[in-house]
């Protein structure tokens, strides 16, 4: 592995304008595959295996044609304090609405007055209309949109309050907008800190964008053909920055380091590449590997976006092989300090930092540090307990939306149950009269505690399935709601038996739910799979058995104490209001297993680029505690680094609108924080402080079957010394560097 990345770093370096303009051109052949490509579809959790997911099949097979995916709004109408919506000037008004919206468009299929489908409150103050479309919200037109806003506007002007629910009017979320700008921004001020050079720290910034404009031209060219939604491009985006920052980072780092022993840009871009670059593609294949095993859950979206987050993973490493060695050919003095650009003397590689005197700190306190890092850890998980998860809709978003003001209307004039409806689907196919089959399940219903209403049952074409909507007491997210669903399929045999039909729930409340437990019962067996990965990895490694195990306990503290922190803001609403969240509330499903993956692919990260340089030090013979501190001495700075710029990038995506993107942000930001600072810095050197000459043991049995994976370039770094240098190869790194020296 070391010898072929310092040839194909070797290849890059002499051959900078060819690399260069071939990633030139590979961005510009995707962006021009994005700008031809479709629209990209909207999001979906649909899935197999969940009850919900079979009646809403079961709907489309006997409904022929009711499952259109034309989009629709929902148009509530308030009217003012002490008046009602039935008074003559608002009903005129509304009307007026009704008969403009369905006229307004070439794409309105229609539009339904709350007068005639009889969506008017108990008590008068709320009604709502329905406005529906031939096409799916993603292909309506800006003309449609602005004509169904002049309506609404029309009828404001008439003095009702009206907003606008449903998927119409809905604007596309962006990722983190102008926080990620700040996001990026403070990762370039923690580049320039650490490197001391605009140059050192605009070039992993350089590359890092480079691979996210690759990655997301690539997601838009294929979103329509393999069903990528912008969603799925968030999740590729900010990893892609943030692992791009980081992997470009960590090379530059070691080619700053070969320079100061004296080795000429070329040689020291090679062994850069050969000896970094090892363990960039080793912590890149733990992430994908990590992000790739999401699709064993079983969720087509989470399916799709850990492998898009993999693929932009993947490009970021091969930027970080090879672009970052053809840059530093073009300009090889450029990032280094201005003490080296000036000739001056770097100081010594084994002089004292901070890396060492924070290890010689936990090296003599090892007992407390270690269990007060566990202590903290264990604390902060405690709200992990009481996660709950579900999948958050228009009443997690912002209160200045439309959306999020109409679902509150609604809840307000028709009880907080109205807006997740059940949808009760029956196959009475069996049934000797279906007709009083579904009267029967339809009333079972109907007298079930937290049903407030069940509309008229509709039969299909045949007679044989009918479908109706139960109404719940409590919200959507509430877990009453929960708890009905759980008692309607609990109770459902014995109805089934004395009708001879069969009935199941579905609507989006259901597929939530149904979601939901799919999603953790698949917690516990995931976590197991990425953590006896973990174990394998490292062992291969590190040529390790306890060094592993400590890593694995490490990362289950980081990913729990993340869990606890994302569990109080957002479902407890602890500094809620600081972090823009709306609306507390269940946690979304698909989060506890992203940051599962993610996590783990991350920590790797650290565990490699800072325990691989304590596993060196003691294969050159030093002592278990002096192994540590050197290891310290040589990487704390630079993981320290990597971390603040995952922090920035991934806080930047907190103010995001989106409920979904916002607690991705917030939850990877705080897990790199607890695992690089908490775990890496403090946990690991006091565990290995306490394990001594032990924690490097490995049977020799054991040794003999286990890869041997050359993670330091220990043997790149024998050949290049050993072998003749080509005085033709060192007068050409000589003239580049003299051309180039500031």
């Amino acid at each position: 592995m070391a010898t072929f990345l310092y040839r194909l770093a070797r290849l890059a370096f002499w051959r900078r304008w060819s690399f260069a303009l071939a990633w030139a051109a590979i961005l510009a052949a995707v962006g021009v595959g994005a700008v031809m490509a479709p629209a990209a579809p909207d999001d979906s959790n649909a899935m197999s295996g969940i009850e919900a997911q079979q009646a809403y099949d079961l709907i489309q097979q006997r409904y022929p044609g009711s499952a259109a995916d034309g989009a629709s709004a929902r148009i509530v109408f308030v009217a003012p304090d002490g008046q009602k919506v039935t008074a003559a000037a608002n009903k005129a008004a509304i009307t007026e609405f009704v008969d403009e919206a369905a006229h307004s468009s070439s794409q309105v299929s229609g539009a339904v007055s709350p007068f005639t489908a009889n969506t008017v409150s108990d008590d008068g103050s709320t009604a709502y209309a329905t406005v529906s479309y031939k096409v799916a919200s993603s292909d309506l037109t800006d003309a449609s949109k602005t004509s169904l806003e002049h309506a609404i506007d029309g009828a404001r002007d008439a003095g009702l309050t009206v907003e606008a629910g449903g998927n119409v009017l809905s604007a596309q979320a962006e990722a983190g907008g102008s926080s990620e700008m700040i996001g990026i921004v403070l990762a370039a001020v923690v580049l320039l800190i650490t490197f001391g050079s605009l140059a050192a720290a605009g070039l992993p910034l350089l590359t890092a964008i480079l691979g996210v404009g690759v990655s997301m031209t690539a997601v838009t060219a294929l979103g329509s053909a393999l069903g990528l939604s912008s969603t799925t491009g968030t999740l590729a985006s900010m990893l892609g920055l943030a692992c791009g920052i980081d992997y470009a980072m960590f090379i530059v780092s070691r080619y700053r380091e070969e320079r100061a022993k004296g080795h000429v840009p070329q040689e020291a871009a090679t062994l850069a590449a050969g000896t970094a670059g090892s363990a960039v593609v080793f912590a890149g294949m733990t992430v994908v590997i990590a992000l790739a095993g999401l699709s064993v859950v079983g969720i087509p979206m989470l399916t799709k976006m850990g492998l898009a987050a993999a693929g932009a993973i993947v490009i970021s490493v091969l930027i970080a092989l090879t672009l970052v060695p053809a840059l530093l050919g073009f300009w090889p003095n450029a990032v280094l300090s201005r003490r080296a650009r000036r000739g001056r003397p770097s100081a010594r590689a084994d002089h004292d930092n901070g890396g060492s005197r924070w290890a010689r700190f936990v090296l003599r306190r090892p007992v407390p540090v270690l269990l007060g890092a566990a202590a903290v850890l264990g604390v902060i998980a405690i709200p992990a307990k009481d996660l709950q998860l579900g999948m958050p809709g228009a009443e997690a978003q912002s209160t200045s939306t439309t959306e999020r003001r109409a679902y509150d209307d609604l809840a307000n004039g028709f009880g907080p149950g109205f807006n997740g409806p059940l949808t009760i689907v029956v196959d009475a196919q069996d049934a000797q009269n279906p007709k009083e089959a579904v009267s029967m399940i339809s009333q079972e219903i109907k007298e079930t505690d937290g049903i407030v209403s069940v509309t008229p049952a509709r039969f299909n074409d045949a007679g044989d399935t009918a479908m109706f909507s139960a109404t719940p007491s409590t919200s959507p997210t509430d877990q009453q709601t929960k708890n009905l669903v759980k008692t309607i399929r609990a109770e459902r045999p014995a109805t089934e038996k004395s009708t001879s039909a069969t009935f199941k729930v579905t609507g989006s409340t259901a597929m939530n739910i149904d979601v939901a437990q799919k999603v953790q019962d698949a917690l516990i067996p995931y976590l197991a799979v990425v953590i006896g990965l973990a174990v394998l990895l490292l062992m291969i490694v590190f040529r390790s058995i306890l060094v592993p195990l400590k890593a694995a306990a490490g990362f289950l503290l980081s990913v729990l104490a993340s869990l606890g922190a994302v569990v109080a803001v957002f479902q407890w609403g602890w500094l809620a209001g600081l972090l823009g969240v709306q609306q507390t509330g269940p946690i979304m499903s698909l989060m506890p297993i992203f940051l599962v993956g993610i996590v783990f692919g991350l920590a790797m990260d650290y565990e490699v680029f800072l325990v691989s340089r304590m596993r060196e030090a003691h294969a050159h013979g030093e002592q278990p505690r002096q192994a540590v501190e050197s290891g310290f001495r040589h990487s704390a700075r630079v993981v320290v680094a990597a971390a603040l710029i995952m922090i920035a990038v991934f806080s930047g995506f907190v103010g995001a609108s989106e409920s979904m993107i916002k607690t991705i942000g917030f939850g990877l930001a705080i897990a790199v924080l607890f695992d690089a600072f908490v775990v890496r810095m403090a946990f690991v050197p006091a565990v290995l402080a306490l394990l001594g000459r032990h924690a490097w043991w490995l049977p020799k049995w054991l040794g003999r079957i286990l890869p041997k994976v050359d993670i330091e370039g220990e043997g790149l770094a024998r050949q290049t010394a050993t072998a003749p240098h080509s005085s033709s190869a060192a007068a050409d790194d000589r003239s580049d560097a003299d051309s180039a020296r500031v």
